[in-house]
């Protein structure tokens, strides 16, 4: 891990509260920890939604990359379409 020091910079909170971190941070998300009053470290996050979790552990990455590959050498077809739907909708009973 790298990390880089700059000077610190004198930012104004403005009427509504905000403050600017500057555009190359633009649609990021943070995570801001108020250490204590009036000391706060902000942090960029990646965040995943609690419906996508499953797809980030292991046996489900490991499938999701296993089908990946299967699909990059198989080309596709609608061949089997209405057995697949068949099939799919026998499931959800």
């Amino acid at each position: 891990m790298t990390v880089t020091a700059h000077a610190p910079a004198v930012k104004v909170v403005g009427a509504n509260g905000q403050i600017s971190l500057g555009k190359q941070y633009a649609g990021r998300q943070v995570l801001v920890e108020e250490r204590e009053p009036g000391v706060w470290v902000v942090r960029t996050a990646t965040v995943i939604p609690d419906n996508e979790r499953w797809m980030h552990e292991s046996v489900a990455a490991s499938d999701l990359w296993a089908a990946m590959a299967w699909s990059s050498t198989h080309e596709a077809s609608d061949a089997d379409q209405d057995d697949t739907l068949s099939r799919l909708a026998h499931g959800k009973r």
